[in-house]
């Protein structure tokens, strides 16, 4: 992510204490996960807000193609 590993584990350790995201450990890994579709919402929110501060038109806001046969 290109930032340094102490800077994402405090900002996950906050995630955790907010419940917005659930641990789980396996040996020395810690894996995180959203905690429920409250959490997801917030993160979908936050990536559409980001896009629009972007300038132009946001993804979101584009017609969607469907790939599939006829």
């Amino acid at each position: 992510m290109g930032k340094p590993q102490s800077a994402v584990s405090q900002h996950l350790a906050k995630m955790r204490l907010a419940r917005i995201v659930t641990t789980r450990q396996e040996g020395t890994r810690v894996y995180y996960r959203l905690a429920n579709e409250h959490a997801r919402q917030l993160v979908v929110d936050a990536i559409f807000q980001a896009q629009h501060s972007l300038g132009g038109t946001p993804a979101h806001h584009l017609p969607q193609t469907t790939t599939g046969a006829a």
